[in-house]
């Protein structure tokens, strides 16, 4: 059989023609029993011209596509087994190629951010301790202490991306691990209020929190990682919902989960974002600062903990996102 498909096609179509050509002369010459032998023999070549096509061309497409979209999800350096010499095979190969340049492309980037951001966190650990130490100098007066308290201030923001970064590469690395226990859910969360409401009432935002009707039982879950979320969640409401100046955040059971809302009343994500919001480095059309991997970061840890973290414009306005955690079996 010839390797390259295209003379393969070219050669099945010249040889139904002929078959179709000696059908017709059979008939013009009232060779008929020979006419319907002809007949019988095209469509029997037919059927097997679709099994041919189907198992040597769309079968092999079909799986390719399917490989492709692993790829585009990141499962990159993964490669697809393929035997054929034709242009299938070819294309398998480059696709492989393509699999393996990524993977060898992703891992220089990861190891990239992870030294830089190991090599940022030494001296911005000293740019805030010194300007902390500086800031309480009672020498330090007017223009100087909101130099200081800016510089300050900017430093912990360079940390808590310093330390997003160093999170992402952990994902990447498969370094992300998670201490699951027995938890008390809605502790934790009125703990990440409290921790950030002092921040939150400096920058005039107000917290609304709805405690649960009912007790939530304890469940699986890493108290320090879903803190984080919580957190991360508090604060992107306040970087982008600042207008609103109002935070709802409840606490409910909804049937073998627990759901946790948070929703803000800004200006809400544009629609045509909101499928990507969550994806690593994406940002969108916000003018706000950031890594733009705060809420990849907060989505792989729910997803560890076997839930999942929704995002939508909420009704009237503003953002909303929910966290459902599976409730233990034991509770």
């Amino acid at each position: 059989m010839f390797k390259n498909l295209r003379t393969q096609l070219t050669v099945s179509v010249i040889a139904a023609l002929i078959l179709m050509l000696l059908s017709i002369w059979a008939v013009t010459r009232e060779y008929m029993i020979l006419a319907v032998c002809v007949l019988v023999l095209i469509c029997f070549y037919m059927i097997y011209l679709l099994f041919w096509f189907w198992k040597n061309v769309s079968e092999p497409i079909d799986r390719l596509t399917d490989f492709a979209a692993e790829i585009a999800s990141g499962s990159y350096g993964s490669k697809l087994e393929e035997s054929r010499d034709n242009e299938i095979g070819q294309l398998t190969d480059a696709i492989n190629d393509m699999s393996e340049k990524v993977a060898l492309a992703e891992k220089a980037r990861t190891d990239f951010i992870s030294q830089v951001s190991h090599e940022l966190r030494t001296p911005l650990t000293a740019i805030t301790g010194w300007s902390e130490t500086i800031a309480f100098d009672p020498a330090v007066q007017g223009d100087s202490l909101r130099g200081i308290n800016i510089i300050s201030k900017e430093a912990e923001r360079l940390t808590g991306m310093v330390t997003e970064l160093l999170e992402f590469t952990r994902i990447q690395d498969g370094r992300f691990n998670l201490r699951v226990e027995m938890i008390d859910i809605a502790e934790e969360l009125e703990d990440a209020i409290f921790t950030y409401g002092k921040l939150m009432k400096q920058a005039g935002m107000d917290v609304n929190y709805q405690p649960p009707e009912k007790d939530i039982p304890m469940i699986p879950g890493d108290s320090e990682r879903l803190k984080q979320v919580f957190l991360n969640l508090l604060d992107n409401a306040m970087i982008h919902g600042g207008d609103g100046k109002m935070i709802d955040v409840s606490l409910d059971r909804d049937g073998s989960y627990v759901k946790i809302t948070f929703r803000d009343y800004g200006s809400g994500i544009p629609e045509a974002e909101l499928p990507h919001v969550k994806e690593k480095f994406y940002k969108g059309s916000s003018k706000n600062r950031g890594t733009g991997i705060g809420l990849a970061v907060c989505d792989e840890i729910i997803t560890r903990h076997k839930g999942r973290m929704d995002i939508r414009n909420a009704d009237g306005g503003g953002c909303m996102v929910i966290l459902y955690l599976p409730v233990s079996t034991r509770s």
